[in-house]
């Protein structure tokens, strides 16, 4: 069975495979910057949670990266592990575990602040164009989680 342009099952007419394999050529071009300041990606987003904000419970991180705890405690870990962050408990709640940059990991910042223009470059766009795609993939996560929470 042969498909035509117009068939709505073809692959090349798939959003989801589009931003699948737009992910995996991000990755691929992340991962030797990355490398370069020793990190892996889930650790450079945790970083970039941290630079932005210091101190962040590791609940509030977990949600705004959409990871549950099994997933995050390895990857603090091994920040911490790394000399990057800290790990304790919040002395007026007890039940938080507060998650704070060591001088090393801020000064990592540094290191980092390359990236998006590399990203960009890599890209052939420039940053507000990466910009105006970044809001509309943000948009259409929101949408797609309203429409799995109605169901």
């Amino acid at each position: 069975m042969t498909a035509g342009r117009d068939d709505p099952l073809l692959l090349s007419n798939q959003a989801c495979f589009a931003l699948y394999s737009a992910n995996l050529a991000m990755a691929r071009v992340y991962r030797p910057l990355l490398e370069e300041i020793g990190l892996t990606y889930p650790q450079y987003v945790m970083m970039l949670l941290l630079w932005e904000e210091d101190g962040q419970s590791m609940k509030v991180l977990g949600e705004r990266l959409g990871l549950d705890s099994g997933t995050l405690t390895p990857l603090l870990k091994r920040l911490e592990g790394q000399g990057l962050v800290t790990r304790a408990r919040d002395p007026q709640d007890e039940r938080l575990v507060r998650i704070r940059l060591t001088p090393q990991g801020a000064q990592l910042r540094g290191r980092a602040e390359c990236l998006p223009s590399h990203i960009a470059a890599a890209a052939g766009s420039s940053a507000e164009e990466l910009g105006r795609l970044r809001d509309a993939l943000l948009r259409l996560r929101d949408d797609l989680n309203l429409a799995a929470d109605r169901k």
